[in-house]
């Protein structure tokens, strides 16, 4: 043993215990600012309030940041850089409305859930090293009432505790219609430390906003029942130190309340009950599990962590994602809650499958925008392919117009004129002669080509293989059978003629010609010469006896009417002398016509679907025109009746169709030729499948009295008939057009 000197080992000494008391203190340093424990939960009953204890081996610098949950009933707390010492991760209570706590500890944090048999509120003290988390007891009403239930909340629902120490004015009053058809109430708060208490009052909504003031200019009624939401009426006034606003909605509805800062907003949706809806998330609109938050000032990166434990989803958040937000919710699903979050922050989101990435917009749209750009320089680098395509019912031209969106399908750039020859097939007719036409739109892609065959109607495309497969798909959706349209018209015409004429000739002759022994003084004949004849007034062959006619108003016809080219009946009486040489001859003249016609033309004509078809029967006039020669030549004029269609069908099974149809007939003659008369209808109309509609009718009546006489003695009562001819046509016309389109199947043109 080799022992040093006082002297000597008094130095060494020294700094060896210097340096186990430095160390000792740095220890006693680290110990005590060591990382803070959670070492127990307990739970108390106290007068109807459970009081839930947390002991920590050091004091909390604050509260902890927690949020509610609905469905399934729960408080979940936070307690950030907090190790869990609890020996059980489950702690089972059942007491009262608290059934157990959960203590889960992962990175860097400990969460305590406490699970319950009704969702209400809380608030929480700090008590030295302990934490007092204080269970309401469970209201008597649930948030969400339904109108029509005619429950009133007698006590109001605590929303926000009401921090500020003087009254501050609202700043506005709004209302907004939502896409789910509800209506949205927002309030502008001067700060995000209003308080606010809900509650409902018969089949209305108050809400009270603690400690603020209402400026004149809000103070009013809004009438909000034309925006077609369950709100009819919005009415704010000033109570004491508070603002009330009653909110007066009808019908079954359900009701949700948030706060985003100082944005606070009261959601009415209609209660719409679908007893057939198997799965949550059927329609528009937000259905997420319901929650319900309070924060203060919480950090938006560990907002969204709640999210992501809440929903299950991986989230990845990005680094430009920064700043604090105060967020109260209240029974709102948890993807609007998310929404709101997002919006209020200026983020968006992109999920692709179960991981949700969450970036401020400008970074999203810059990232597509490069990884578009990306995608279309790879393009211009892309090996080239090439395919044909059979078609079948489309033509090679026609598809290669879609394809290139060029009239005559031109492509545009040199390529296509050099590719020609490699093919080896033949190009579209007149396509290098269009290669130069106007672009319009171009399906390939600008290093594309395309040649059709008409001999076996295929086309033939090179280009990068993304763009082979949607000119794939492309043509599998066009080259599809064309359905096809039996369209008949009837023409109906039906004519209703009748004529009348009265006419007389009355005669006189004297003569001293005897007359034929034993005359009776009259004779009757079946015209005025009859008689002439059987008295012997005109014994010398040929007489005639115009002179002795001194009024000749005959039964005469109407031009252009049923008495047209009628010849009337006439009766004649003659009354003469003994000696027979004194004459009065009459003759009365008749006609009367009755005519009576119907036409039915029925033209029918088949054509696929947007295509027009033309059918047409009847006659061509010639007549002469003199050309610029001076010469004359022999031209036609058309008399048919004719029927063009344009039929479309449309998606519901009807047809709809352009239609023109004439139903033309040769006239009377004149200098020129012969006149045509026509009836023409052309209009559009859309009808039922296999359904008849009226495209028109024409009715024309003409009626026509016609009086000839003689001045004077015409006019004597009784008499006067014989002294003038009364003639009347009617006529009545009627045209009615028809139309019967039917849809045409396969098995329609087997038959």
């Amino acid at each position: 043993m080799t022992s040093l000197p006082l002297d000597r080992a008094t130095p060494w000494l020294v700094r060896v215990l210097t340096s186990l008391a430095l160390m000792l203190g740095l220890a006693s340093v680290a110990g005590a600012q060591g990382t803070n424990v959670l070492q127990s939960v307990g739970a108390s009953s106290q007068g109807g309030q459970i009081v839930v204890q947390l002991e920590f081996s050091q004091p909390l610098a604050t509260p902890p940041a927690g949020f509610t949950i609905d469905q399934p009933a729960r408080i979940v707390l936070d307690f950030p850089g907090v190790k869990s010492g609890v020996s059980r991760s489950a702690v089972s209570f059942e007491q009262g409305n608290l059934r157990s706590a959960n203590v889960v500890q992962a990175q860097g944090r400990s969460r305590v859930v406490l699970n319950l048999r009704r969702s209400t509120t809380y608030t929480t003290q700090l008590q030295g090293k302990r934490l007092l988390v204080l269970i309401n007891p469970v209201a008597s009403a649930p948030m969400t009432a339904s109108a029509t239930s005619g429950s009133a909340l007698t006590q109001p629902v605590h929303f926000a505790d009401s921090l500020n120490a003087e009254q501050l004015p609202l700043r506005g009053v709004d209302f907004h219609r939502g896409a789910d058809g509800s209506g949205q109430v927002v309030v502008n708060l001067p700060n995000n430390q209003v308080g606010v208490d809900i509650r409902q009052q018969g089949q209305n909504i108050v809400v009270d906003f603690l400690k603020t003031a209402l400026p004149p200019d809000l103070r009013r009624r809004l009438d909000v029942g034309d925006f077609a939401t369950p709100v009819k009426s919005v009415t704010t006034f000033q109570v004491g130190d508070n603002v009330r606003m009653v909110v007066q909605p009808s019908g079954a509805y359900e009701q949700s309340a948030y706060q985003a800062d100082d944005k606070f907003v009261l959601e009415v949706r209609p209660e719409v009950s679908n007893p057939s809806q198997l799965v949550a998330g059927n329609g528009p609109g937000y259905h997420g599990q319901k929650l319900s938050l309070n924060f203060q000032n919480i950090d938006v990166r560990s907002l969204l962590q709640v999210f992501a434990d809440f929903t299950g989803l991986n989230v990845v958040v990005s680094d430009s994602v920064t700043g604090n937000l105060t967020l109260r919710l209240k029974d709102v699903p948890w993807d609007q809650a998310l929404h709101i979050i997002l919006q209020a922050k200026g983020l968006g989101e992109r999920k692709d499958g179960n991981v949700l990435w969450i970036a401020p917009r400008e970074e999203i749209l810059a990232r597509e925008k490069s990884e578009l750009q990306a995608a279309n320089s790879l393009k211009s680098l892309e090996p080239l392919k090439s395919e044909a395509f059979q078609l079948n019912y489309q033509t090679a031209s026609t598809v290669v117009q879609l394809l290139t969106g060029a009239t005559g399908g031109a492509q545009s750039g040199s390529s296509a004129a050099a590719n020609l020859p490699a093919m080896g097939t033949s190009a579209l007719p007149g396509l290098a002669g269009a290669l130069t036409g106007t672009q319009t739109s171009r399906i390939l892609s600008p290093r594309g080509t395309v040649i059709a065959d008409p001999r076996t109607n295929q086309i033939f495309v090179t280009d990068i293989p993304s763009k082979l497969e949607e000119i794939g798909a492309f043509i599998s959706k066009i080259d599809k059978p064309v359905r096809q349209v039996l369209i008949e018209a009837r023409v109906v015409e039906a004519t209703d003629q009748f004529g009348r004429s009265l006419g007389a000739k009355l005669g006189f002759s004297s003569n001293n010609v005897p007359g034929p022994g034993n005359n009776p003084g009259a004779s009757v004949s079946g015209d005025y010469l009859g008689v002439a004849q059987q008295t012997g007034q005109n014994l010398a062959t040929g007489a005639v006896l115009s002179d002795t006619q001194f009024v000749n108003l005959p039964a005469t016809t109407i031009a252009n009417t049923i008495l047209t080219g009628v010849a009337p009946g006439a009766v004649a009486i003659s009354l003469f002398n003994a000696a027979a040489n004194r004459f009065i001859n009459l003759e009365l003249s008749a006609l009367e016509a009755d005519g009576k016609g119907k036409v039915i033309s029925s033209p029918r004509v088949i054509t696929a679907d947007q295509r027009q078809a033309t059918i047409e029967q009847g006659v061509e006039i010639p007549y002469q025109q003199a050309t610029s020669a001076g010469a004359t030549s022999v031209a036609f004029k058309k008399a048919v009746l004719s029927l063009q269609v344009t039929p479309q069908i449309t998606p519901d099974g009807n047809v709809i169709m352009n239609v023109e149809i004439h139903k033309d007939s040769v006239g009377q003659n004149t200098s020129a030729g012969p006149a045509i008369n026509t009836n023409t209808v052309t209009t559009q109309v859309q009808v039922e499948n296999g359904g008849t509609v009226v495209l028109g009718g024409i009715y024309t009546s003409q009626e026509q009295n016609q009086t000839d006489k003689v001045p004077l003695l015409g006019d004597i009562p009784v008499l006067g008939y014989l002294f003038k001819t009364n003639s009347k046509s009617i006529q009545k016309d009627e045209l009615m057009v028809f139309l019967t389109p039917k849809i045409v199947t396969s098995s329609d043109l087997t038959r």
